[in-house]
């Protein structure tokens, strides 16, 4: 899935408690451009290539996309546990 809406964008944010402006540093975007995203209403209004490097960033802090909305990515369990 993609990542295609303002309310997709600050959840998957708050998911991995990044903060605009480390968001931003992550995509090498805007602070600005994240904010203006995030307050947008209804579908992203943006370059292809900002939303990509958005999703890219969140999918590497451990965001998976999903139709509406965003989830930690279930990480592998540990070796040795039960």
């Amino acid at each position: 899935m993609s990542l295609v809406s303002g309310a997709q964008l600050r959840a998957a944010r708050a998911l991995v408690r990044l903060d605009q402006t480390k968001l931003a540093e992550l995509a090498n975007v805007s602070p600005v451009t994240v904010g203006k995203l995030e307050g947008s209403d209804g579908p992203l209004n943006a370059r292809t290539g900002t939303l990509r490097a958005l999703q890219k960033a969140l999918e590497a802090a451990g965001v998976e996309f999903i139709p509406g909305g965003a989830r930690l990515r279930e990480q592998p369990a540990e070796a040795g546990t039960s």
